[in-house]
């Protein structure tokens, strides 16, 4: 059992560090764009804010390992509709992060003009991880 502990710990800390990370971003930008820094968007993937980038990837990459991990050792069928939701909206919320970030990456080489596109990229992740945080949380079997 303390290894269900430890892998709930692990996971619940991914998810948290991944949303506390990207809320971090967006607060970090809009403070700089209040400030009147024109530049804000092309800063985003410079130090020190790529280790926040590093630090999300790592979560987004370690969460379906752990999540499919903790359904084994629970003992849920994989074919329940939360778990295969979660697994549908999580594929389409990754791509959408990994697309924003190229994005952010070409804006910084100012490749990029259209922010409106990236902005859409960025609020449609972050409903993605928050409603699977919300189907986490819920479980409705």
């Amino acid at each position: 059992m303390e290894h269900l502990t430890t892998l709930k710990a692990v996971h619940i800390a991914a998810t948290a560090l991944l949303l506390l990370g990207a809320l971090g971003l967006v607060v970090w930008t809009v403070l700089a764009r209040r400030r009147g820094d024109a530049e804000a968007y092309a800063k985003l993937l410079r130090r020190p804010l790529v280790f926040v980038w590093l630090l999300m990837g790592v979560c987004l990459v370690s969460m379906p390992f752990s999540g499919w991990w903790l359904v084994h050792l629970v003992g849920w069928p994989l074919g329940q509709t939360w778990v295969l939701a979660s697994s549908i909206i999580y594929t389409v919320g990754a791509f959408a992060v990994w697309w924003l970030v190229a994005r952010l990456n070409r804006l910084r080489k100012a490749e990029v003009v259209g922010l409106r596109f990236t902005l859409a990229l960025a609020v449609f992740s972050g409903v993605c991880f928050l409603s699977i945080a919300g189907l986490m949380g819920a479980k409705p079997v």
